[in-house]
């Protein structure tokens, strides 16, 4: 983490546009049913067939089309559309990273401040403002966001204060206690009954992270949605509702903590890693092994999540 001084702590000007990240997440989204069709190097991608399967018009598929064209994905002819160039192995390693806007960017300025302490449990409008230098329609959004994803929660006088999170280690062990117990079991439910789409899915994301040449440039965020998606999946796989809600709880408790944790970026390989070995158990129809599998991982996340700084040396 960072300290800083009220006046050094300005947001450097953003130029990510809401369209930009709509373009980036369109891509992505293209990629997705390149790879799923299995489509060969030199198929003709056309716009008007794409934008139906997506539910969108053909400029906002031109534009997204025109950006892995400038990756190298695709070649752009002239009068002609757009091809497929890159190969299926490489598809397979390829998702491009949705840039960060302004919003997001003051997101995680506010988490970050609050892990190392600069942001008590309660802040004012008018603090944020003065601290980060920012106006008010960017703030409010902002906070918004905070309130939704559970991290923020409006007083009934003035400003916010952040809601409980796992800043104890008695609270981060009787969770992980608690996941140790639930999530291993939910693999092992009669009902159990896996989504091969949404596992598959997840299998290139993590694949795409363990893979990525500078880890250490993703964004925290995405880091802790692949992680949360995962664990919410496996959960909403068991069959039973309780376990789902369990985890989803699990996950907004453990939002804010988790921005911490991230600054080793070993263990986001080592994670992805374990989330691997528990997805191709799935799949090949081992739930025992996949649950045993999850007990270990969820200890050696215990482990790493003791060396979080915002919970060192509290009991």
């Amino acid at each position: 983490m960072y300290n800083m001084s009220v006046n050094d702590t300005k947001l450097a000007p953003m130029v990510t546009t809401n369209a930009q990240q709509g373009r980036h997440r369109l891509a992505n989204q293209i990629l997705d049913l390149i790879r799923d069709a299995k489509f060969e190097i030199g198929h003709h991608l056309r716009e008007q067939q794409l934008g139906d399967m997506l539910g969108v018009s053909r400029t906002p598929v031109r534009a997204a089309l025109n950006l892995l064209a400038e990756r190298g994905i695709v070649e752009a002819r002239k009068n002609q559309g757009f091809f497929l160039k890159a190969q299926q192995v490489a598809l397979h390693r390829t998702e491009l990273e949705v840039p960060a806007t302004a919003d997001q960017d003051l997101y995680a300025r506010i988490v970050e401040d609050r892990l190392s302490g600069i942001l008590g449990d309660s802040i004012t409008q008018a603090e944020l403002t003065r601290r980060y230098n920012i106006d008010r329609t960017l703030l409010q959004r902002t906070l918004t966001h905070l309130v939704n994803d559970g991290l923020l929660s409006r007083n009934s006088g003035r400003g916010w204060t952040f809601r409980p999170t796992l800043d104890s280690q008695v609270a981060l062990r009787d969770s992980y206690d608690y996941r140790s117990t639930l999530e291993p079991a939910g693999l092992l439910l009669s009902s159990f009954q896996f989504d091969a789409g949404l596992l598959e899915r997840s299998r290139l994301e993590h694949l795409y992270l363990e893979g990525h040449p500078d880890i250490a440039s993703v964004d925290p965020r995405q880091l802790f949605e692949t992680d949360a998606q995962f664990h919410e999946m496996i959960a909403a796989f068991s069959g039973n509702i309780f376990f789902l809600q369990a985890i989803q709880q699990q996950n907004r408790l453990r939002r804010l903590l988790e921005f911490g944790g991230y600054s080793n970026r070993r263990r986001v390989r080592n994670w992805c890693r374990e989330h691997l070995d528990i997805i191709d158990a799935i799949f090949q129809g081992d739930r025992v092994r996949a649950s045993s599998l999850m007990l270990s991982h969820l200890g050696a996340a215990r482990g790493a999540a003791r060396n979080y700084p915002k919970i060192e040396g509290k009991a």
